[in-house]
Order: C-alpha cells, then structure tokens, then sequence
C-alpha cells in the first residue's frame, strides 16, 4: 500500500530472513566491506588485535593447567581482595603471604611456581591485612592506604 514501506528492514517476514542466515556468510561480507572501506594498513593492524586476542584467550583458557596460580583481584572503596583457589587445604599451613604497597606475594603452595607474585590495583597499607581459607578459597584483605602524600613542584620559566 505504501511504497517507501519497502525501505524498511523491520517486517512481518524480515525475521525469517534473520533466521536463515549463515554467520560465516556474514563475516565474509563485513570483511569484504571494511577491506573496501580502510586502507591497507589500517586493515594489518586489526589482524593483528585480532590474532593478539584469539591468542590471549587460548591462554587464559589454558592457564590452570600450567599449573600456576589463578586470582582474582579487585578492589572496593577501602579494600583491595586477592582471592586465590586452592583446592589443597594441607598447603595451607606452610604459606607464607608477603605484601608491599603495590604487590602480593605468596611462597610455600607445592605443585607450583617458587613464588606467585601478583600486582595489585592500588596502594595498600602495611598493616592490616587478613587471610581466610574457606571452600577451597584463600581470600586476602589489603587495607587500602587512603592518605596519598603529594609533593608540589614548581615550575619555574627558562
């Protein structure tokens, strides 16, 4: 009835044709199209963001088999927690948790890396930290430092 109703990609039967298409087909064509529209360099550099990615994921998928540590770090208005599993409760005893502002350290796990040392988001104080080991969890708690000493400097014109 109207003519510009054709226009339109939302219609009754648009969404059988959604339906029935092929994602390798759609990916050939958004690569035709952006081989079209950037130049060739620009078209290099995404290839590599996107080997760079796939390979980041294959590792991290791998990780726990290595058999290095996995934790979790993250941080809350005035804490920073490190949650590492640990499925062996026996190790437990025998580790040794060492921190500076800026990172955590952890001796003594068997089965894996000498040392695990794992940077954290933000500057911690020296005192206060807490260790739990609960459900095959060890979860650590860093007091974050809240007074940053700032020094001014002067600029002065040459």
């Amino acid at each position: 009835m109207f003519p510009w109703s054709s226009l339109f990609s939302f219609q009754k039967n648009s969404s059988d044709k959604i339906k029935h298409l092929n994602p390798n087909d759609i990916q050939s064509f958004m690569n035709q199209i952006f081989s079209q529209a950037m130049p060739d360099q620009m078209q290099q550099f995404m290839n590599q963001q996107n080997q760079s990615a796939e390979s980041e994921s294959r590792t991290q998928q791998n990780t726990p088999s290595d058999g290095k540590l996995q934790a979790a770090v993250f941080e809350t208005h005035s804490d920073v927690y490190v949650r590492i599993n640990i499925k062996d409760s026996s190790c437990i005893r025998h580790l040794k948790i060492y921190h500076t502002s800026n990172q955590l350290m952890i001796d003594g796990i068997p089965g894996y890396e000498e040392k695990f040392v794992t940077t954290l988001p933000s500057i911690v104080k020296k005192k206060g930290t807490t260790a739990q080991y609960k459900n095959e969890t060890l979860e650590i708690r860093l007091a974050k430092q809240q007074d940053i000493q700032f020094s001014e400097i002067d600029v002065s014109e040459i």
